[in-house]
């Protein structure tokens, strides 16, 4: 393997599934940058998985362009503007895994975890629910939690960072 070209790709959008795995099949590198519970569930044949906080450019060793995917292409847009601005070619696939998956094409799968979305909106559920009944039923300053929990998720929804999955990504458990 040599390392990565150092010459910045034009800006493109990203690609169809059926597209990566043409331009897999000239050389590259094919990264997931979800976590690794979710990888091991599913995960596109030949992927490697390096969750989007431990990305680190200047590690990568490649044949070609590094193709990022994760579950729905958030996360992948945003690895790919870091390997970007590192001065590496990089695309992102449309649609994540599910598209991959949608596709066709081969993928490989392993043991059956709660996704990350699914543990914030548990996590932000639970809170909200204890802390509205705790200002019920001990001291209305409680009402300060399940207000800080919207705020939270209005932010997020607003700037497509979540502070509670940033968190929750970095729990033992989703290691």
């Amino acid at each position: 393997m040599i390392a990565a070209p150092a010459v910045q790709a034009p800006a493109a959008g990203p690609i169809s599934p059926r597209d990566a795995a043409e331009r897999l099949k000239s050389g590259g590198t094919l990264i997931d940058v979800r976590t690794g519970p979710e990888f091991r569930e599913v995960h596109a044949a030949g992927a490697r998985n390096v969750p989007l906080d431990r990305l680190d450019p200047a590690s990568l060793q490649t044949d070609g362009p590094i193709l990022t995917i994760c579950q729905s292409g958030a996360r992948s847009a945003k690895a790919v503007e870091k390997l970007r601005a590192a001065g590496l070619e990089a695309v992102s696939v449309d649609g994540g895994a599910p598209a991959w998956e949608a596709a066709g094409l081969p993928v490989e799968r392993g043991q059956k975890t709660i996704s990350l979305e699914r543990q914030v909106r548990i996590a932000a559920g639970s809170l909200a629910l204890v802390g509205s009944l705790l200002a019920l039923f001990v001291h209305p300053y409680w009402a300060g939690l399940p207000a800080f929990i919207g705020a939270g998720l209005t932010f997020a929804g607003l700037t497509d960072t979540c502070g509670m999955g940033l968190l929750l990504a970095k729990m033992p458990w989703n290691r």
